[in-house]
């Protein structure tokens, strides 16, 4: 009998307290939220097979969104189609590309893995993904106190890897200091960079004729951001980050060919080259009709598919259509960034379904790509559309014969 793709193994002990302080002493200070159960635990169990193909399509796709986008690159046509606001392009024009495999060296693939084991690449994060203290630093720890095997361990290293070439002078956020999981997201980042960089509230910074300084009036040369790069667009000071950054005065990381990525339109653009048989080799294109969900500028299908903003993230702006085309569940607390930004529409993949303390649950399947390896793996639980009110699953791997 074929073993599940996935296996729950809870642990149900009434030790819960005694664990978020340990997991909050090594950096993960979010575990519980306003006494809401963020991270439940346990340890969703990946077969192995599994695993080994989702690591070999991540390798696969991300080889393949990198030379679409170093297509696009330039390109303003091709901007417009993927809704990169008009403030930016100048900036993106302006930058030089970074080596193959590396526009971004610190992002995040979300997979929708069904009970068969099929692979659906639901969508990247190549600029400001979160999730990366829960990965690099809560997984291994939990899936060693649960006895699992974890392929986390070597997040850290490959950080310290990416950022000894970026070499970042700060690391910034909104709120810093007060937003935990932001802050800690930075705060992880540094340390496991090993290099001396100040973290700064994104709110203090100030920029006059394209020098950007910090609230203690430093001047900042080189910044490693949680802040999508889509808003300067909207916010206060957006053009003027952008005029920084195109004067050569600040550099930015991840840099802004990264949002080329991160564009739910890069889907679209991908398939429709597909589809007309252009840019991509045969063994590409055999990627791409595997792991790539039909994705379109245009709500072309009759029924079953979604549809999302370019620049959502946490799950807002997702609406999901049933077979007739009704629309049948809409994300309600997530920031809909579609009033901002147009959307894309794509056919609907199933999620693996594991059961819980707290019921069951739509597991999500994120992979770190870093310095441009996968290399760790993010479960998410929640509803159909997994939002920013979803719950930490740590994720490991379990050999086929192991028992």
């Amino acid at each position: 009998m074929t073993e599940p793709v996935f296996q729950w193994l809870e642990h149900s002990g009434e030790d819960r307290a005694s664990r978020v302080e340990e997991l909050g002493r090594l950096g993960f200070a979010w575990a519980d939220l306003e006494d809401e159960e963020y991270w439940l635990d346990g340890v969703a169990v990946m077969r192995e097979d599994t695993y080994r193909e989702l690591e070999e399509a991540s390798s696969r796709l991300w080889a393949i969104l990198d030379k679409t986008a170093r297509y696009i690159h330039r390109r303003h046509d091709l901007y417009a189609l993927l809704a990169i606001p008009e403030v930016l392009w100048e900036m993106l024009d302006s930058a030089p590309l970074a080596p193959p495999g590396l526009i971004s060296r610190y992002a995040r693939f979300d997979f929708a893995i069904d009970e068969t084991g099929s692979i659906k690449l639901l969508e990247l994060n190549a600029d400001t993904p979160t999730g990366y203290v829960e990965a690099s630093i809560a997984t291994p720890w939990i899936c060693a106190q649960a006895g699992i095997p974890t392929v986390n361990g070597g997040m850290p290293e490959l950080v310290a890897a990416a950022w000894g070439e970026e070499r970042p002078d700060t690391a910034a956020c909104v709120n810093y200091g007060s937003h935990l999981e932001d802050s800690g997201t930075i705060e992880a980042l540094v340390r496991h960079s090993r290099l001396a960089i100040q973290c700064v509230d994104c709110l203090e910074l100030t920029i006059e004729d394209g020098t950007v300084r910090d609230g203690q009036g430093r001047v900042i040369h080189r910044m490693f951001a949680l802040y999508p790069k889509e808003w300067m667009a909207v916010d206060e000071g957006g053009d003027a980050l952008a005029y920084a950054v195109e004067t050569g005065q600040l550099t930015l990381f991840n840099p802004p060919p990264s949002i080329l990525l991160q564009s739910k339109g890069l889907m679209a653009a991908v398939w429709g080259m597909y589809e007309l048989g252009f840019l991509f080799s045969e063994e590409e294109r055999e990627a791409i009709a595997k792991y790539i969900l039909p994705t379109y500028n245009k709500p072309v299908f009759s029924g079953n598919f979604v549809s999302k903003s370019m620049f959502g993230r946490e799950g807002g702006s997702v609406r999901m259509y049933d077979e007739s085309g009704s629309l049948e569940l809409e994300d309600e607390d997530g920031f809909d960034s579609s009033v901002l930004f147009p959307s894309v529409y794509q056919k609907r993949a199933e999620l693996a379904r594991i059961h819980t303390s707290k019921g069951e649950l739509h597991l999500l399947t994120g992979m770190f790509m870093i310095n441009g390896r996968p290399c760790g793996l993010l479960g998410r639980g929640g509803g159909p559309i997994t939002g920013n009110t979803s719950h930490f699953i740590a994720m490991g791997v379990r050999a086929i014969a192991q028992e």
